[in-house]
């Protein structure tokens, strides 16, 4: 097919999840033209719409990590830009419990490594100062994370998509990318659906989540080997019926592997227990009922309280991993052509927890790699 059956355009976007969003926002009030090309029926329908809803403050991840930067950034910019925009959000703070000596003692490390990233509001609690501000919470000692908070994560997206458009980026839905190919002067992107679209594409944004991986390698041109094999990390959450009797997130001390059973609550008062991860070779979100079982002991270690047959199956989520279980933490992957080579193309892989907080963090590190 000859290239005069091709659209020129200026900047793609593959993928409306929050932080496809942020970018399409990001370029479009730097002034470019921006279309948005999704898979499904609307904004945030995978990823972004299957998450705890919860402002993090950057408190785990290793220091100097895009993780941690992006995280502890995009943080400070999200508060803000609720307040400016109207997007439902609540500063609630998190408790992380203790509920052993040994655990204590953990909780001046994970301070030292949250305070390494920047982040603010850190204090150690005694177990009576930490029950006096949450007392339906057993522990033996608690340290607060002042800045963690929760948002209204379809809010926020609605937000994003408004901006967006307001500075003339336009989206196409039902519109799956099917095949790319790296050409001299830009990038060509076959687009299906209903209103199928041949583009010319002088910048690609790769933002295509649990299937950046899988796009990636649909595009000629485009390094194999630079491209990480997906693997898929299924959080299963409960929720509890009635509300919430804490006001803030409640946290174990981490266990191996991961956060531990956790308790979150929602801008309308449900709280929600999860996650229990499973690794999974395909994409379903499924949650099995019985697995609730395994939530109530974990969960009764700082909440005795928690009645039998109080929770009942909440949904699933899935972290778009790039390194398979057992391997070590992966970071986020922000591939431009530096790395890969192929001129007009950035790559967004493994953007899992805490994509949505570092949404527009990585927005601006996106807008900075473009060309002007």
């Amino acid at each position: 097919m000859n290239s005069s059956s091709y659209e020129t355009v200026d900047c793609v976007v593959i993928g409306a999840g929050v932080v496809g969003l942020a970018v399409a926002r990001a370029l479009a009030l730097a002034g470019r033209e921006v279309i948005v090309v999704e898979a499904a029926e609307g904004i945030g329908t995978e990823t972004s719409s299957r998450n705890s809803e919860v402002i993090h403050a950057g408190i785990y991840y290793p220091k100097d990590s895009l993780m941690a930067r992006t995280c502890v950034a995009g943080r400070r910019l999200l508060y803000a830009y609720c307040q400016e925009h109207g997007v439902p959000h609540r500063n609630c703070g998190k408790l992380i419990a203790a509920t052993s000596k040994a655990e204590n003692e953990k909780l001046a490390e994970i301070k030292g490594r949250a305070e390494a990233n920047g982040v603010e509001g850190m204090r150690l609690l005694s177990a009576a100062e930490a029950i006096a501000l949450e007392p339906n919470l057993h522990c033996t000692a608690a340290l607060f994370s002042a800045s963690t908070g929760i948002i209204d994560s379809h809010s926020y997206m609605l937000a994003l998509q408004g901006d967006a458009e307001s500075c003339g980026a336009m989206f196409a839905f039902h519109s799956p990318v099917e095949e790319g190919r790296v050409m001299n002067d830009g990038i060509d992107l076959v687009v299906g659906g209903a209103e199928p679209m041949k583009l010319r594409c002088r910048l690609v944004i790769n933002s295509a989540g649990l299937h950046a991986p899988t796009l990636a390698k649909k595009i000629a041109g485009m390094p194999s080997d630079r491209v990480p094999t997906a693997y898929y990390a299924k959080g299963n959450y409960f929720a509890l019926t009635g509300r919430s009797p804490f006001s803030r997130l409640i946290y174990p001390v981490p266990v191996p592997g991961g956060l531990g059973v956790h308790i979150t609550v929602d801008m309308g008062g449900q709280a929600r227990f999860g996650p229990d991860v499973e690794w999974i070779d395909s994409i379903e979100y499924t949650v099995d009922p019985h697995r609730a079982d395994k939530f109530y002991a974990a969960a009764r270690r700082y909440w005795p309280g928690l009645k039998d047959g109080a929770l009942q199956p909440g949904y699933a989520g899935i972290r778009p991993k790039i390194v398979p279980q057992g391997a070590p933490a992966q970071d986020f992957v922000l591939q431009g052509p530096a790395d890969h080579g192929v001129p007009g193309l950035i790559n967004l892989f493994g953007i899992e927890s805490p994509g949505l907080t570092a949404s527009l963090a990585l927005a601006e590190q996106v807008r900075a790699l473009v060309p002007a």
